[in-house]
C-alpha cells in the first residue's frame, strides 16, 4: 500500500483551528514539535512564497524544519513572521 507524508494542515480550515494547533505544539515541551508544526505550516502555505517572505533559501527551509536539525532562533522568527504568526509570551502561574 502507497502512503502519503500526513499534514495536519491538510486538515484545519479556519485560522482559529490553526492557532490552537500552533498553540499546542509550542506547548510542547519538546521544541521540535513546534519546529516541524512550523515546516507543515509552511508546506501548506508554499515553501517558496515563505522562503521569499523570510528572505531564505527555500532549500534552507526544507533542512531547518525538517525535524532533524535546530534552527536559530531568528531563523524561527523570520518565518513566523512570514507565516503571519505572532507568538506571545505568558507567564506561567
Amino acid at each position: 500500500m502507497k502512503t502519503s507524508p500526513y499534514n495536519p494542515f491538510d486538515y484545519l480550515e479556519t485560522p482559529e483551528e490553526i492557532n490552537a494547533f500552533m498553540d499546542e505544539a509550542f506547548a510542547d515541551p519538546d521544541s521540535r514539535v513546534a519546529l516541524i508544526a512550523l515546516g507543515q505550516l509552511a508546506k501548506k502555505r508554499g515553501m517558496a512564497k515563505v522562503a521569499k517572505a523570510a528572505g531564505l533559501p527555500r532549500e534552507s527551509l526544507y533542512r531547518a524544519f525538517s525535524g532533524e536539525r535546530n534552527p536559530g532562533f531568528d531563523t524561527v522568527m523570520k518565518v513566523t513572521r512570514a507565516l503571519g504568526i505572532e507568538l506571545h509570551a505568558a507567564a506561567q502561574a
